[in-house]
């Protein structure tokens, strides 16, 4: 979990823009600091704890006159992506509570920043970032 050689990472927005960030979202940008600074953990709050939806839906598309955009990043990928690659995710369970429709909303391994398992000792890590 956390040490002195890790970052938290705190992300707010579930998105900064689509066209524009299509290659770089926010998500992408914690998983390349993950990968380079010796590991990061995440929490997710606000509109950013959707981002940790199980559902599959379809991923985010965008049509511009007579194109679709179909090449925009899926959080969610990029949420089991991180945790495939050793980061710590949480949602922060008082944001949950506005989005979630029942048990199995979260994809498995994030876990609920809360009562149960209480958020990320700050104090803890090398830096906090907000991103």
């Amino acid at each position: 979990m956390s040490g002195t050689a890790r970052r938290l990472l705190i992300i707010e927005r579930a998105y900064r823009g689509c066209l524009e960030t299509q290659f770089a979202d926010v998500l992408y940008l914690a998983l390349e600091l993950n990968r380079q600074q010796g590991g990061c953990d995440i929490l997710l709050r606000g509109l950013a704890v959707t981002c940790a939806a199980a559902d599959s839906r379809p991923v985010p598309a965008v049509v511009v006159g007579r194109h679709r955009l179909d090449t925009l990043p899926d959080p969610r990928d990029s949420v089991r992506t991180l945790l495939g690659n050793g980061a710590t995710v949480w949602a922060e369970e008082a944001d949950l509570a506005l989005f979630e429709t029942g048990p199995g909303w979260l994809q498995p391994a994030v876990r609920r920043a809360g009562p149960a398992d209480p958020l990320p000792d700050w104090s803890a890590y090398r830096g906090v970032h907000f991103l």
